[in-house]
């Protein structure tokens, strides 16, 4: 009996093992493809065929794509974004938390009710455009970062985050005649680093991956990010025969396609060597939030 359950249990988890491993390799071949056919000669992957390595090896998608000052001005432009947007929203949304947190809060239901009204509701795209017209964000750098400066959502994880500190290590620096901000930034953010790391992985990569503010409220070519030079180039060519056409006249092999995975490639390397850093910090940040409150 016990041995016909254990054959059981080991056909059990072979099928299992194998069903994980064909998820793992749907879900990681997309990534290789890209990768791979960034490689690529650009006319040769038009004729298909290009699976598991390059057919033709080259590095002349990457010279294109560097040379290009558009391309490489974006990438800056999205760089510039991604850093500064993440650090100011992680300070500011975590200032803010760290107000709210006090259970003493004059008006603090007032807040709350704000906050959340503001999470589930929105006044539109219009109204949005207007508002940043009026404030002068319009075709500026700023229209990257200042509306993103709060996230309620990460705010609410906050404020449950920061309520859990022992009030003691707060009470004890005011008693030493620490301010506020001392408190914060000396006891706080040294303690919220789980919290922290999961606020910035998050904002970071929704600031990279960005484009419709690139799209809507930005005119100036200089301003452009690389998810928006990505779609530009993919809404280019609406044919393969536009691609082919591309193709036939480039000496390089350079083709539209083979310009959008190289561009892929060079948008999702930075969160794929970053994210290994902070997982630690990632996963104990996200279960920190789930059962605090």
């Amino acid at each position: 009996m016990l041995q016909n359950q254990k054959q059981k249990d080991i056909l059990l988890d072979s099928m299992i093992y194998v069903v994980l491993f064909i998820i793992m390799l749907a879900m990681l071949y997309p990534f290789y493809y890209v990768v791979i056919v960034s490689f690529n000669k650009g006319s040769d992957s038009l004729l298909g065929g290009v699976y598991l390595w390059p057919r033709s090896v080259t590095v002349e998608n990457y010279k294109t794509f560097l040379s290009d000052p558009n391309w490489f001005r974006a990438f800056l432009v999205t760089i510039s974004r991604t850093v500064l947007g993440t650090m100011l929203g992680v300070l500011f949304t975590s200032l803010v938390a760290y107000g709210l947190s006090h259970r003493n809060l004059l008006f603090s239901k007032f807040y709350f009710t704000v906050i959340i009204f503001a999470m589930y509701f929105s006044g539109g795209l219009i109204p949005y455009y207007v508002v940043l017209r009026s404030i002068g964000l319009l075709n500026t750098f700023g229209v990257y970062i200042f509306p993103s400066m709060l996230s309620t959502f990460f705010l609410l994880i906050a404020i449950s985050f920061f309520r859990e500190i022992p009030s003691e290590l707060k009470e004890s620096a005011h008693m030493d005649g620490a301010s506020e901000f001392v408190v914060f930034f000396r006891i706080v953010l040294p303690v919220s680093m789980p919290l922290i790391a999961t606020m910035a992985l998050f904002m970071g990569v929704g600031q990279w991956n960005s484009w419709l503010d690139s799209a809507y409220f930005v005119q100036s070519e200089s301003l452009r990010t690389l998810t928006y030079r990505m779609m530009e180039i993919i809404n280019k060519f609406n044919s393969p025969m536009d691609a082919l056409a591309v193709a036939n006249g480039s000496s390089s092999g350079v083709t539209s396609f083979s310009l959008q995975v190289t561009a892929m490639v060079v948008s999702i390397a930075p969160i794929v060597f970053i994210y290994p850093f902070l997982q630690k910090y990632f996963v104990q940040g996200i279960m920190l939030g789930s059962v605090k409150g």
